[in-house]
């Protein structure tokens, strides 16, 4: 007899277990308990947000590819595949190891479905630096990302940070892929073909990381947990050898199926393999190649060791797909055989310790979680602008806001990463979207991550709906069409109503966003329970999206170019302080209402710049975001260090849209964006506004050494790009010095 206090500590509640008797007519055996344990954790099986993820759009303007553990789009002849995916709580035990094995992790995902991978990108939240272990976490997840990003060979080419107390006790480190594929090569996890062999290949399994995503995940930290030994230790040089020996197997055609073991290990790869082919699986544990001679099958099975995969292969075709993976010094064992009777079937030694059906593994319980609105949120919408003192000394305050770790130079972290290895890197980090080559083409990919979490704190469902529509006006500030998005949706205990309520929203938001730019949601990952006894995170739905750039020659970039270019805003003239920097840093105030997004009118802002983008009338563009307008014309003085142009702009265009100065300068509306034309193109692009009915204000000119603003002959902003650049590129070193 099974006690409750067992399956209870695998995260299994009581209901689930009596349905595993129901399933199985008997008491599990502890190996299978096991397994049942992490296929219907919310890691592996998301029973608490499958119902809810149905909503995200599947198609869009370019044909749409769902896989098994990753998607894509198909451009041309090309599959262009990525997904990005958590690793927030092993992270929080132990940065390094936690953010590497992310990174090795959504690698596999990508190279499994036979893609080569050509960049990748994070999205990265902490507490406030003022803390001694939130600076900790900061220099161990960068040194995870670059020691296997570098190591590997596949540049760290974009992505993002945020500091917010709310993170304090939970960080996030959300990775994210891309590869690239010949749209007829791809692969896909799933075994089929009775008789078939099933191989083991890559790494030997040891006991790192047992239960360790899969478990972790599942539930909050509690006081004192942050130290459990569930880390996985990874190896870059290993999976560097493994992703040549896949593609290269891949090549032969005998390969029916592969998958990587992730979370949950073995247990996941064979489980989902056999359940997405309809068929069984039988293998035997005594072949598995070990680190840790002595480990008991159900440790075998749960094992979350890294650089490891499981490989459907062509009977008879075994021998061939072995000799590749011994080339590259990798393990590559038979250890069983497809079989057409739907069971998972384990064997140690020859004596059945697991026999379960394949598909009751990986059909988690499906649950409709309670939700409600928190009684707070009512009260910290309301803003009364007008009790805000108002600054007495603008410069002061734009020096502050660039000086804000959320806002300020990124490049402590950007220059750690190798950003140029395999030389497709067209724009480098530190833009608004990293911009990638597709080699043999004159396309290239351009890809972002974004979401502000205070937004989605405030307003869950427009603030969704402010990522998607960011992460779009990033790409297309780069000259790229928007094609299509990967989430990463980290949220507090699902099992709290108001943090389910969160997560409902937020995911009403992207879907409805998304049909309306008819963008498919094409992969993605759920992370519940980020929570620490301070508290849950901000709701943090993360959105990787990528676009495409049909001319490499029409890039376009976000800092000013040229002497005496029109500096122009074009889109939205609607204000408001809710949510934002400002309102944070200034006032020290997290409330208000998010701005309200017009869809249909960033749609047109969007479809304006491309266009004057394609027509090569654009030599600048810069979405406005966090910090607002004063924000993004500073940061598109001093970007290109070697080449900071100032700005002489006045603000009495803006008048009758604001009551206040500091709405003007530091609002966070969206549905803007600053370009700067010569100004024998000014016609032109006034021309190309009017026909998409996009607001047009003419706001200065770039020019000179200073970033100047002027209302009414008053000068309100005077400051030169020395200080402007020393304040925003040495925010994040002086804060880790201390």
């Amino acid at each position: 007899m099974i006690k409750p206090e067992i399956y209870r500590s695998l995260g299994l509640s009581d209901q689930e277990y009596q349905k595993i008797l129901k399933i199985l007519g008997r008491e599990p055996t502890s190996t299978e308990l096991a397994m049942f344990s992490v296929e219907w954790s919310e890691h592996c099986g998301y029973p608490r947000s499958r119902n809810w993820l149905k909503l995200l759009p599947k198609k869009g303007k370019y044909q749409s590819l769902i896989g098994e553990d990753s998607g894509g789009i198909i451009v041309d002849d090309l599959a262009i595949i990525f997904k990005m995916e958590s690793h927030n709580h092993p992270s929080q035990i132990e940065p390094k190891q936690g953010a590497a094995t992310g990174v090795g992790g959504i690698i596999r995902d990508i190279f499994t479905a036979g893609a080569r991978p050509i960049a990748s990108l994070n999205s990265l939240r902490f507490g406030p630096l003022s803390e001694p272990y939130n600076r900790y976490l900061l220099g161990g997840v960068v040194d995870g990302i670059q020691f296997y990003g570098n190591c590997i060979g596949i540049p760290t080419v974009g992505g993002e940070i945020y500091f917010d107390e709310s993170y304090s006790g939970n960080c996030l480190v959300n990775a994210m892929c891309i590869g690239v594929a010949n749209k007829d090569k791809l692969a896909r996890a799933v075994a089929l073909g009775a008789g078939n062999s099933i191989l083991y290949v890559g790494s030997s399994t040891g006991r790192d990381g047992i239960g360790g995503c899969s478990v972790l995940a599942s539930h909050e930290f509690k006081k004192g947990e942050e130290k459990r030994p569930t880390v996985q230790i990874g190896d870059p040089f290993m999976e560097k050898c493994l992703v040549e020996a896949t593609l290269e197997a891949l090549a032969t055609g005998y390969i029916v199926g592969i998958k990587d073991m992730g979370a949950a290990g073995l247990t996941c790869s064979v489980s989902e393999m056999a359940s997405a082919g309809n068929c069984g699986v039988e293998i035997e544990l005594q072949l598995v190649p070990r680190a840790d001679a002595n480990m008991e099958p159900w440790e075998v099975m749960m094992s979350e060791s890294q650089e490891r995969m499981l490989i459907c292969a062509r009977k008879g075709k075994e021998k061939e797909i072995q000799e590749i993976f011994l080339k590259w010094d990798l393990h590559a064992v038979v250890i069983g055989k497809v079989t057409d009777n739907g069971m998972v079937c384990v064997k140690d030694k020859g004596k059945i310790v697991a026999e379960v059906s394949a598909h009751s593994l990986t059909e988690a319980p499906v649950y409709d979680m309670p939700y409600e609105k928190p009684d707070y949120l009512d009260e910290l919408n309301k803003l009364d602008v007008t009790k805000l003192y108002e600054p007495k000394d603008y410069n002061e305050v734009l020096l502050k806001l660039l000086n804000c770790p959320t806002i300020c130079n990124k490049a402590w972290v950007y220059e750690q990463y190798d950003h140029m290895v395999q030389t497709n890197t067209i724009i480098l980090p530190g833009m608004s979207a990293a911009v990638i080559r597709l080699k043999g083409t004159n396309k290239a990919i351009a890809a972002t991550t974004d979401c502000n979490s205070r937004f989605c704190y405030l307003n869950p469902y427009r603030g969704a709906q402010m990522a998607v529509a960011e992460a779009a006006r990033n790409l297309v500030c780069s000259g790229a069409e928007p094609a299509a998005v990967t989430d990463c949706l980290n949220f507090g205990n699902p099992e709290k109503p108001d943090r389910f309520w969160y997560f409902k929203n937020c995911v009403e938001g992207i879907a409805d966003t998304c049909k309306f730019f008819n963008i498919p949601v094409i992969s993605g990952n759920v992370s519940f329970y980020n929570e620490s006894p301070k508290g849950a995170i901000y709701p943090t739905p993360t959105i990787g999206m990528i676009g495409i750039i049909e001319d490499t020659g029409k890039i376009c970039r976000q800092h000013f170019k040229k002497e005496s270019d029109v500096i122009i805003l074009l889109g939205s003239l609607k204000q408001g302080l809710g949510g934002s920097e400002y309102l944070k840093e200034i006032h020290g105030l997290t409330r208000g209402d998010v701005p309200d997004l017009d869809l249909q009118l960033e749609q047109s802002v969007q479809a304006a710049v491309l266009q004057a983008i394609r027509k090569g009338l654009v030599n600048s563009a810069h979405d406005c975001s966090e910090g607002g307008l004063a924000v993004t014309i500073a940061e598109a003085c001093i970007t290109e260090e070697n080449q900071m142009l100032g700005a002489v702009i006045k603000l009495d265009v803006l008048e009758n849209f604001c009551l206040r100065m500091d709405e003007i300068l530091f609002a966070e509306a969206p549905s803007r964006i600053v370009v700067s034309v010569n100004k024998d193109n000014l016609s032109a692009l006034c021309e190309i506004a009017k026909k998409h009915s996009v607001g047009c204000q003419i706001l200065g000119e770039v020019k000179g050494d200073r970033l100047i603003a002027r209302y009414k002959e008053k000068t309100i902003i005077d400051l030169s790009l020395v200080k402007l650049s020393d304040s925003w590129r040495k925010a994040i070193p002086q804060r880790l010095a201390k």
